[in-house]
């Protein structure tokens, strides 16, 4: 069974800083892909950020040069760094983790942590 978990939302004023942790845990789970969504109230869930096995990071617009997404090397652990963060990344930020468990293609969602942008 895999579990997706996350960590580090809080309510944080606008200009402030937050860093995100996604914990995968699984025996056997190989993570190829891990990502960042998000949903608020009201609006459809979107992509923050993505980053592969081999490192390379995929930001949605509004994260270019605010947002850094990052794994831990040989780790099932991922984190996304938010700075300069705005009243509009108010928001539940979820992990999505993909890979596989043998043969078999998995991916599995987190239930999320809130992040509150707010004075």
């Amino acid at each position: 069974q895999v579990q997706v978990v996350e960590s580090g939302g809080d309510l944080v004023q606008p200009g402030g800083s937050l860093r995100l942790s996604c914990v995968v845990s699984a025996s056997r789970f190989r993570v190829y892909a891990m990502n960042w969504h998000r949903q608020a109230p009201g609006k459809q869930r979107g992509l923050v950020a993505g980053i592969t096995t081999h490192g390379y990071p995929e930001y949605a617009d509004f994260g270019r040069g605010r947002f850094a997404i990052s794994r831990d090397s040989g780790e099932n652990t991922g984190h996304l760094q938010m700075n300069d963060l705005k009243p509009g990344d108010t928001a539940v930020y979820c992990c999505h983790a993909e890979g596989k468990i043998g043969d078999a293609m998995v991916d599995c969602w987190g239930q999320g942590t809130q992040v509150t942008v707010s004075s």
